[in-house]
């Protein structure tokens, strides 16, 4: 007979078959990696009852993710989360999926893990981020190309209001290997180096430290107004200092396929074939056909709580795109914000293969007085999926008598919330 606690531990990528929601239950019950006993506690908001697991069931530390994770994006989840769900929820070969892609943690991850990624987000530049590296071009390759640049001529045109952000040969720099891969795209000539170039000056616009184009500004997730970036350079009495775009290019290149071996390489030439990225809204993905998905770990839009579109502006310009005109969802309202979580999970039902799962990652909100549950868990029972458990994983584990609300969780920044749903058999 199957050991759960073992299968939960194993590291095995080709495991001889992946856990059904009773053994998984079980292996939580017992988890203690981190010498830590497990809470179980009772989510009093579904009538049947449901299981709350309160345990640190991963952490940064517990092993070292894959380089090519290391992209910038706002409200991201480490990779140690889908892992733990891949691993144990499907088996090498089938197909995993995000509908809310973001940087893609979840895609890149299950690739790495010999699965089918499949990822969906309504907005362009997620793909952008994505695609490149799950086929990482040679870093010879990259080298090449930029040499053949030449980006400190002057363009044709130049955005001076930027120059609250760059140096103005920077500046140059930035707006000439824009103008180069835009170009490009226009013909239809965008090959993995152009695209891995695209993904790397992408990330690198704006961030607090050298490796980034711009002078000091906030982390490399969202990019201020222009006119904020001017306070800010008032109140540090700061100007914008010259940047080597190639040399920053190159370094983070490196850093990025510094992880990469052959294993992995064989792996994502593997599944190559099987990546299905999509640009477009959650609850319409007709490209995905019905009942082919194993496992889904997404984490949603949170609610009036993240503009993705205000911190995404600077990198939308980079690339061409209207940010103005991609519909990302910002909900003010908890009950518009389920009514579209429903809509998705119809279409995730629709799209699961019979018992297959569901790992929504949630937040808390309003100071912690709305656990987003409350809200996921009547939207997924409506759209025809059963609620499994829900797991908190403490990073800053405290009494478990009080897991369910102390003050570290209040605020979601020590801890995810995971809701397990799963398609009937």
């Amino acid at each position: 007979m199957l050991d759960p606690q073992s299968s939960l531990l194993s590291d095995n990528l080709t495991a001889a078959r992946k856990l059904t929601s009773e053994e998984f239950q079980s292996a939580l019950c017992g988890f203690n990696e981190f010498n830590k006993e497990t809470s179980v506690q009772s989510f009093s908001g579904f009538d049947d009852g449901l299981p709350v697991f309160v345990n640190e069931f991963w952490t940064a530390k517990q092993r070292a993710a894959c380089s090519l994770h290391e992209i910038s994006y706002r409200a991201c989840f480490k990779p140690q989360l889908p892992c733990f769900f891949i691993r144990r929820l499907t088996a090498p070969g089938e197909v995993v999926y995000d509908p809310f892609m973001g940087r893609g943690t979840t895609v890149i991850e299950a690739a790495l893990l010999g699965r089918k990624p499949v990822g969906c987000d309504v907005n362009p530049l997620s793909r952008i981020l994505v695609k490149p590296r799950l086929s990482p071009p040679d870093m010879h390759r990259i080298e090449r190309r930029l040499a053949m640049l030449d980006l400190g001529r002057a363009p044709g045109e130049m955005r001076d209001d930027l120059l609250a952000f760059y140096h103005p040969k920077t500046l140059r720099r930035i707006v000439n290997l824009r103008n180069y891969l835009l170009d490009k795209e226009a013909a239809g000539k965008l090959d993995e180096v152009d695209d891995w170039i695209r993904m790397i000056a992408t990330n690198r616009l704006t961030g607090h430290s050298p490796g980034f184009f711009s002078v000091y500004t906030l982390p490399p997730n969202q990019a201020l107004s222009i006119e904020s970036q001017r306070k800010i350079n008032e109140k540090r009495n700061q100007s914008p200092p010259e940047r080597d775009v190639v040399a920053i290019v190159l370094k983070k290149s490196r850093s990025l396929l510094a992880g990469i071996d052959s294993a992995c390489i064989g792996r994502l030439e593997e599944i190559s074939s099987g990546v299905r990225l999509l640009t477009g809204s959650a609850d319409a993905t007709p490209a995905i056909p019905d009942s082919s998905v194993s496992l889904v770990v997404t984490s949603p839009p949170f609610l009036d709580v993240v503009n993705y579109s205000k911190d995404n502006w600077l990198r939308c310009w980079f690339n061409g795109i209207d940010a103005a005109a991609i519909p990302i969802w910002q909900f003010k309202k908890a009950e518009d914000w389920q009514k579209a979580m429903n809509k998705v999970f119809v279409e995730m039902h629709r799209i699961l293969a019979p018992g297959g799962f569901v790992a929504f990652e949630v937040g808390e909100v309003r100071g912690g007085t709305l656990p987003m549950e409350t809200l996921v868990v009547p939207a997924a029972v409506a759209a025809g999926l059963r609620p499994v458990l829900i797991m908190i994983n403490d990073q800053q584990f405290t009494k478990t008598a009080n897991c369910w609300g102390v003050s570290n969780l209040r605020k979601g920044t020590n801890t995810n919330r995971i809701v397990l749903l799963q398609k009937k058999n």
